[in-house]
Parts: C-alpha cells; sequence; structure tokens
C-alpha cells in the first residue's frame, strides 16, 4: 500500500477585502515627487514624475542601513568604537557642508556615529563610517548600488556615502522602499526617533528634522543643497483597531515658497503625515471561529479550519488587502483546536501585516480503510 498523500491547506474565506468608502483625498505637494505608504498594508500611491533626481543627505539613510546591516546593534547598545581619522577631522572643517567635530585620535561608538549621521546629519562621519565598514568610500559606495538592488530601487544611483554628489540620484518611492527595510532595524528607529543628542564633547546637535517628537513623527532623515532643493523621508505611527501602524514616505525636490526648501519639505511631509493618519480604518472581516478552510487529506476528507480570533484589517476607503495562507507542517491526524498555519491580511512581506493563527474546528483523522484501498499499488 502506497503511503498516504501529504494533506494540503485550501483557503475558501475570499482571498481579497475591499475598505468602504471613496479613495482617501491625499494632498500631494505641488511640485517634485512624493510617496506615501503604510507599512505591512500597502501604498497610497506616489506623486510627480519618479524619475532619478539628487536627494542629498537622505542618501544617509542607506549608510546607516548598510552599516546596521553589516554591524548589529541591539536596542540600546553602543556598539564597537570607531577611531577618529586624520580626514574625518579635516573634513570637520567644512564650511559649505554639515559637519560634526571630530578630533583624530579620539574614538566614537557605532550609536553615536549613527546619531551624528542621521540627526546632524555629518557628512565626514558618513564617509569615516563608510571607510571603517569597507575599506574606502568608493568600496562603500559600491555596497550601496548592491543593497538598492537587493531592495528594488531601480530609480537610484548612489556615488558618496553622504549625498552631497549631484550625482547621487533618488525617487520618492525608491527612498521609501529603502525607509521601510530601514525601520526594521531597532537601533535605526531609536536613533531617528531622537530629537537631539550629544555627542563625546558634550555638545548638543538638534535634529534636522523638526517634525519628530510632535505628531507621533518618529523619523527619519532630512535632506537639503540648492541643487537637490527640499527632501525628506519621513516615519510616523498612528494607533487603530488596538495596533500601532507606521506611514512611511518621502518628499523629493520640494522648492522654496517663502520659508526655504527645507520648511518647504517639513509642510509637504507634515500634510501628508496628517492625511494618512486621519485616513486610516479598522474593519472586521472574519469573526473568531469563521470557517477560513480546510485541511484536505488528498482522499477526499476535508476538516475545517477557523480563526482563533478575530481578523481585523486596517486600511483606508478604496484599498484591497489580500488574504492568503501559509501552513505549518500538516499532520495526518490531530486534536480539534491544533494550530495549523497562519492567515495573513495584507502584505506579508513586511512588518506591520495582520497574521491570525488558524486552527482546527473538529478532529483530523487518518482516512479509513475504504480510502487506504484505492491507495494500493
Amino acid at each position: 500500500m502506497r503511503p498516504l498523500p501529504a494533506p494540503t491547506l485550501d483557503l475558501t474565506a475570499q482571498d481579497s477585502f475591499t475598505f468602504d468608502g471613496g479613495k482617501p483625498q491625499i494632498p500631494w505637494p505641488a511640485s517634485g515627487q512624493a510617496a506615501l505608504d503604510v507599512q505591512g498594508i500597502g501604498s497610497f500611491g506616489s506623486s510627480g514624475d519618479q524619475k532619478p533626481v539628487p536627494i542629498a543627505s537622505v542618501a544617509k539613510v542607506m549608510t546607516a542601513y548598510l552599516i546596521l546591516r553589516d554591524h548589529p546593534l541591539k536596542s540600546g547598545a553602543e556598539g564597537p568604537k570607531i577611531k577618529i581619522d586624520q580626514a574625518a577631522e579635516e573634513q570637520s572643517e567644512a564650511g559649505d557642508e554639515s559637519t560634526v567635530h571630530v578630533y583624530a585620535g579620539d574614538s566614537i561608538s557605532q550609536r553615536e556615529a549613527l546619531s551624528a549621521v542621521l540627526i546632524a546629519s555629518a557628512n565626514n562621519v558618513a564617509r569615516l563610517l563608510a571607510r571603517w565598514d569597507a575599506g574606502s568610500e568608493k568600496a562603500f559606495v559600491e555596497k550601496m548600488n548592491a543593497a538598492a538592488k537587493d531592495l528594488g530601487m531601480t530609480n537610484t544611483t548612489y556615488t558618496d556615502p553622504s549625498g552631497l554628489n549631484n550625482t547621487t540620484v533618488s525617487t520618492a518611492v525608491d527612498q521609501v522602499k529603502l525607509a521601510k527595510a530601514a525601520m526594521k532595524e531597532p537601533a535605526f528607529r531609536e536613533v531617528a526617533a531622537m530629537m537631539s543628542y550629544n555627542d563625546y564633547k558634550g555638545e548638543n546637535h538638534p535634529n534636522w528634522n523638526q517634525l519628530v517628537g510632535h505628531n507621533d513623527v518618529v523619523g527619519i532623515k532630512t535632506g537639503t543643497t540648492t541643487s537637490a532643493l527640499g527632501n525628506l523621508v519621513f516615519a510616523a505611527k498612528k494607533e487603530i483597531g488596538g495596533e500601532t501602524r507606521t506611514i512611511v514616505g518621502a518628499v523629493v525636490r520640494q522648492p522654496d515658497v517663502g520659508g526655504g526648501i527645507l520648511a518647504a519639505a517639513l509642510d509637504s511631509s507634515d500634510k501628508l503625515i496628517r492625511a494618512a493618519q486621519d485616513t486610516l480604518k479598522s474593519s472586521t472581516i472574519l469573526k473568531k471561529g469563521s470557517v477560513v478552510g480546510y485541511v484536505d487529506d488528498g482522499l477526499g476528507g476535508r476538516t475545517p479550519v477557523v480563526a482563533t480570533k478575530d481578523v481585523k484589517a486596517v486600511g483606508w476607503g478604496g484599498l484591497t488587502v489580500k488574504l492568503t495562507f501559509d501552513a505549518d507542517e500538516l499532520p495526518h491526524t490531530a486534536k480539534a483546536g491544533t494550530k495549523v498555519g497562519t492567515l495573513t491580511v495584507g502584505d506579508g512581506g513586511t512588518s506591520g501585516a495582520v497574521k491570525v493563527p488558524v486552527a482546527l474546528r473538529d478532529d483530523l483523522v487518518e482516512p479509513g480503510f475504504t480510502d487506504k484501498l484505492t491507495r494500493l499499488g
């Protein structure tokens, strides 16, 4: 008699859900580019022609992301000491750049270096980190471009670790892809959310992103030059349906409308953040105990599978979210209530998607002798 076929988990609930209501009116900036997503849920879309343009110090998001990918930092940890070289000291005096004063022979922690890059936007420390990580800035830039390719940033090219070069170019959509990956790192989130930091000499450096600390804004990075104009990649929180959601977005090439290019980027971003926060809503898709699928034993037996708690989704009017099954290793026999898989609502590839365990409603029993006879070779 041949062995029994492997059981399979089949979804019978609808494989998508669309929120009631019309599509939200997003206050996209009048010029430049913008993109707006909610981690694990979906995208509000984008505005402007998504063609590569200079992004200035927004490039430092990739620098910080790579440093943490290659040298992971646990929550709250300072990390290894990084020795200041002569180049980092000399570049401290570059008057036309954003820098932090450091002195050759001194050492700073990895966390302080990341703070200098993300909060004070220190070009000299971004280059120092590149040399520390890859041996040279050129080798680090190669890693930046490889990481961009891995993240699907198809309209991005990095030519330096600080973003001062106009040849470092990207789009709002690409920068949101990177920001969502970076925000998965605890140390990145912790540093990006600071309103200021004190360096090893006791000097305080305020965050150029003045939205941080207000209206649940938790990061991420500004970028301004006269040629790149005003740029900001941002993240903000919103508690909805008992869960905290992360809104991630970017504005690129915001022109001066009276208060400067940085103010223009901050203002455009603030409007997008508030619109996203106001638009999010929660909806119950399936009640606890609802049959969402079956375990099929391959011989005609189908055992119902139910949701172990209410399945709720967060979204906005007109948004369609997908429902997918991820099966555990399925046994041939199991008691009612045994978890057999997970129902995911939203983008299962990113953090923030809703995941609900599913379990057997009835006992899963091995096929009977008559069924097994059909398996005789």
